[in-house]
């Protein structure tokens, strides 16, 4: 080896043509991994502007409480954000549901206060704990909830979600990586969502249900937050469209 050579041992000061080369590679690398980070970004979904409102202050609404497949109001006094005649989903705080709490009181008219989820067409009303997030409101005058009403069978594809991070409270709430998440909510109670690939009847958020029009099987966590192919009966309940599932049908992609 010549005196011109360069060779690099550690306890030396490192040769200057080998300190260029290095931050050479270095500069490349970075600006690669950066680039490869902006792509993999960029080929997502945009998850939208969901998120828990607290912007929207407090709502409390009134309406009849449904329990089938999972606690439903049907809104008759309203608020400023939610319109008398919607079908509103509900979930209690964290990953939990609002059936325990809603036992005893089907079909009756009840008081829901709490904070407001909303992404693009879909949200959910998170309640406040204990009475002063569900309660009976025997003062309410009753109203008859519309009748549902049959859309028949269809074939379907899209992704099965839980509907509270799906409605904002997780960003993006949706696809493989939000899988646990996703089956901890349903497992306690929040009402899934099938997001479908194409609308129907203006809609492709729809409530899931089992086929008997009761909450979804254990079984079908398997497929949630995965894509896939199904049917089921679509039934509209006001302007909410309940997916009834055929378990046997579903189809991953």
């Amino acid at each position: 080896m010549s005196e011109r050579d360069e060779f690099f041992v550690a306890f030396f000061p490192m040769p200057s043509r080998l300190r260029v080369f290095l931050l050479s590679v270095s500069a490349v690398l970075i600006a690669a991994f950066a680039i490869l980070a902006y792509a993999a970004g960029a080929s997502q979904d945009n998850p939208g502007g969901g998120n828990f409102r607290f912007d929207f202050g407090r709502q409390t609404v009134t309406g009849v409480l449904e329990l089938d497949p999972y606690p439903l109001l049907y809104v008759t006094e309203g608020s400023e954000q939610i319109a008398a005649g919607h079908t509103l989903m509900m979930s209690g705080a964290g990953k939990t549901g609002l059936m325990s709490r809603g036992a005893g009181l089907g079909k009756q008219m009840v008081t829901v206060s709490g904070v407001l989820l909303n992404r693009g067409d879909i949200d959910m009303l998170q309640a406040r704990g204990g009475t002063d997030g569900l309660a009976a409101a025997p003062d309410a005058t009753p109203v008859s909830v519309p009748a549902p009403v049959s859309l028949g069978r269809w074939q379907l594809a899209g992704e099965m979600c839980d509907g509270k991070c799906l409605a904002g409270a997780m960003r993006p709430g949706r696809g493989l990586a939000h899988k646990a998440c996703a089956n901890l909510c349903v497992i306690g109670g929040v009402p899934p969502v099938f997001v479908s690939t194409k609308p129907v009847e203006g809609s492709e958020f729809f409530l899931m249900a089992g086929p008997d029009g009761g909450p979804l099987t254990m079984e079908m966590l398997t497929h949630m937050a995965a894509f896939v192919t199904l049917e089921g009966e679509l039934e509209r309940r006001g302007d909410l469209i309940v997916l009834k599932v055929d378990p046997e049908t579903v189809r991953p992609l």
